[in-house]
């Protein structure tokens, strides 16, 4: 998929923008001003990005409570994007940890502003000089749903010989887990649709259902866990396929958005919890997703990548819920037209 687009004047960039809430038809490319760095501030050529969940749901401020975040009548970060790869394009003068030029990739999740030619980051935030061997678009799809996997997995405290199931294991979110699930030990079921199931067995699971065919919830041996990562199912649901002792963790507020009270009832009362964790963006998981891709022991999964004249039709194909992985932007591009393919670091 090519890009069409014409030379940027100078001083601006070409930026997703919206101006209010509603569809993926809110969206439409522009030219902004160009930004510039504060002294602890990285500026990053973006070559990659991603549209993902987050940036869906605040696009269309659902559920309401997104509202509280992004601004109660219109979007306050008339940009989104949180997930990124590129090329340092200029440096604050107290930056000591990064150069013009270094690759790098990370997530910018409390600021947004990913979808566009150019995007500050602090030289502190969840950010690191892409995995050697890997292209730009995959570096883009590299932390979000990993992070996010961590940060449940890591409450619901999976580690060697526990028994996991991950409802929806072919998003962003349930790939990495199945992949991350399997690096700490545990024995993986996965549940994703047909067209998924080899895909997602290869990504290391130990058992895939079909979720049209096979109902996890009917089983007669609990699991340790049971991950919805989806946001799909509720505890009601899948209380019984959790085992005493056992935690049911979703990516979702849940029906009524009952998970987070549920995760402080549960906590104190009953055999089985319900953990609803606040992740957090790092530098160390950064490091650590780096690390794991580098040792061929994770890898990103991108379904498909549109330039980003075409956000509309990804956020769409997003929305659809049948992507596999991540979906991304291509900003930047080769000489041949194709997305540049960044190789090392």
């Amino acid at each position: 998929m090519e890009s069409t687009h014409s030379e940027t004047p100078a001083g601006q960039m070409r930026a997703v923008v919206h101006e209010r809430y509603g569809p993926p038809d809110v969206l439409h490319v522009e030219l902004v001003a160009r930004p510039s760095p504060r002294p602890d501030q990285l500026l990053v050529k973006v070559y990659a990005c991603t549209v993902n969940r987050t940036d869906c749901g605040f696009r269309s401020a659902k559920p309401f409570i997104v509202r509280f975040f992004s601004g109660l009548v219109r979007p306050k970060n008339r940009i989104l994007g949180t997930e990124f790869a590129g090329v340092v394009e200029a440096v604050g003068d107290a930056v000591t940890e990064f150069t013009i030029g270094h690759r790098v990739f990370g997530v910018n999740a409390d600021v947004f502003g990913t979808q566009a030619e150019y995007v500050l980051v602090n030289q502190n935030a969840p950010v690191a000089t892409m995995p050697v061997g890997v292209s730009f678009v995959d570096a883009a799809a590299l932390c979000d749903g990993a992070i996010l996997a961590l940060a449940y997995l890591r409450q619901a405290a999976v580690g060697p010989s526990m028994r996991i199931v991950v409802y929806g294991a072919s998003g962003s979110i349930g790939s990495a887990a199945v992949q991350l699930a399997k690096l700490f030990g545990a024995d993986v079921t996965a549940v994703c649709g047909a067209r998924n199931v080899e895909f997602v067995r290869l990504l290391g699971a130990d058992t895939v259902l079909d979720y049209r065919h096979e109902d996890f919830t009917e089983t007669s041996d609990p699991y340790d866990v049971v991950f919805d990562a989806v946001g799909k199912l509720s505890f009601a649901r899948c209380r019984k396929a959790v085992k005493d002792g056992g935690t049911y963790v979703s990516t979702d507020l849940g029906p009524w958005q009952q998970n987070p009270a549920l995760a402080l009832w549960t906590a104190h009362f009953g055999r089985k919890r319900v953990a609803f964790p606040l992740p957090r963006y790092t530098r160390a998981d950064v490091d650590l997703i780096k690390h794991l891709v580098e040792a061929g022991e994770y890898r990103a999964v991108v379904d498909r990548h549109y330039p980003l004249e075409q956000v509309v039709a990804a956020t769409r194909y997003v929305e659809t819920e049948t992507k596999t992985g991540s979906v991304a932007l291509c900003i930047a591009v080769g000489p041949d037209r194709t997305p540049d393919p960044g190789k090392g670091a």
